[in-house]
């Protein structure tokens, strides 16, 4: 990926690898482990934050709801997102799992390189 001023990623770089973070919330730190460690392993994301002890309230099938979560935040490139969110929903005990994706605007150059580089598939080189 190549950067333009204070490390914005633009088109033209050696891969144009769009960056996300991924937000997904998961009922339990075990729970978010499992997905978080086979995110990793099979290089759908680079990283995994995992924070235990959000407190959750909405409505699910007409009645509020209030449940302890934990959050994970994986970092991935947009081109791995379709895959990312199909384990996730296979892993997941929710029947509808909350999975966001947020573009990545900007940041550490190397950072997002190192992002891009590990979610590469291993049969794709580097440009």
């Amino acid at each position: 990926m190549a950067f333009g001023p204070e490390g914005r990623s633009r088109k033209g770089g050696y891969d144009d690898m769009a960056i996300q973070f991924v937000y997904m919330t998961a009922g339990s730190p075990d729970e978010a482990r499992r997905i978080g460690e086979t995110l990793v392993q099979e290089r759908l994301a680079a990283c995994v934050n995992i924070l235990d002890g959000m407190q959750s309230l909405y409505v699910w099938e007409g009645a509020l709801q209030q449940d302890r979560e934990t959050v994970l935040i994986a970092k991935t490139a947009a081109s791995r997102l379709p895959a990312l969110v199909e384990r996730v929903k296979a892993l997941h005990s929710y029947d509808c799992p909350c999975i966001v994706a947020f573009d990545v605007d900007g940041g550490n150059p190397e950072f997002l390189r190192w992002i891009g580089d590990t979610v590469r598939p291993v049969d794709q080189p580097r440009e």
